[in-house]
């Protein structure tokens, strides 16, 4: 196994970067975990930032991140391709690149929620869980990333619509 984990971490900007982005989350939410029917789409893609990890140019992880109100951000809809699970490189790095993201840009609190079984993953990525949840049938917990762990960085923010491709 390759050692140094050649994955970059970045906003998905390219019309093909962000097919690639949604193609991947239809197949982890949709497909493998059956989680929605259909596609896994939602009003809060018009207002979101997709975040892609990338090896040799295949997209293999995805996160959305996005601010539901002034310097409240939340991130969401994270997946790594099934390939790419073992070494947790992957989801790590995504995490890391959404909050530290989301702190560039004015975070005063950054939030997910997380299925159950991913909950200790995020606890010893400096996140702490403030409530279990019911959602589409499945255990989460709302939890909240500690962003003395997450430095703000200098990446400017695009302008939203982000996804359209009517954006001028």
């Amino acid at each position: 196994m390759n050692k140094t984990h050649p994955y970059q971490f970045q906003l998905a900007k390219t019309p093909t970067e962000i097919q690639a982005y949604f193609a991947l989350r239809h197949s982890i939410f949709v497909e493998e975990q059956g989680i929605f029917t259909g596609s896994d789409e939602d009003a809060l893609d018009a207002i979101a930032y997709p975040i892609i990890a990338t090896q040799a140019s295949e997209v293999v992880g995805i996160v959305r991140i996005y601010e539901s109100e002034s310097r409240l951000w939340y991130g969401g809809r994270l997946g790594v391709h099934l390939d790419h699970r073992r070494a947790a490189q992957v989801g790590k790095g995504l995490i890391y690149k959404a909050v530290t993201t989301a702190n560039t840009w004015g975070c005063d609190r950054f939030l997910a929620t997380v299925q159950l079984q991913n909950v200790r993953f995020f606890q010893r990525l400096h996140w702490n869980s403030l409530e279990e949840l019911d959602l589409c049938g499945l255990t989460h917990h709302l939890m909240e990333a500690d962003l003395n762990h997450y430095p703000a960085g200098t990446e400017p923010r695009p302008a939203l619509p982000f996804l359209s491709q009517e954006a001028s």
